[in-house]
């Protein structure tokens, strides 16, 4: 069977660049935004980046076509699970101390 080559991008370095940027922005969304949406966005990001790479890893270098997929379906239910948990929780903080600033809500600790 002959190997399906990707259209748009033809080397692995070009998937893995993106992944990389991916990654950065996530991390820098992480360390820099306040609010805990934007925390949680920068969290699926991250998530993004590593579903790039294993898919990209997948394409090029793997004997197996369906193991990279099957880890990223993972990593999407993962992030999908992940969402739902942490948008509910903000919403109950919201209700409660009437903020999503991260900085403001470590007065739970007490």
């Amino acid at each position: 069977m002959p190997s399906i080559q990707p259209l748009f991008f033809s080397h692995l370095e070009a998937y893995l660049v993106l992944a990389l940027c991916l990654f950065v922005l996530g991390l820098y969304g992480l360390v820099s935004r306040p609010g805990l949406i934007g925390m949680l966005i920068s969290v699926e990001l991250i998530l993004n980046g590593a579903g790039l790479n294993f898919v990209a890893f997948n394409t090029f270098l793997a004997p197996d076509k369906s193991v990279g997929q099957t880890f990223t379906l993972f990593i999407m239910g993962l992030a999908a699970a992940e969402a739902a948990i942490c948008l509910s929780i903000i919403v109950a903080v919201y209700r409660s101390l009437r903020t999503t600033l991260a900085d403001e809500v470590s007065s739970l600790k007490d």
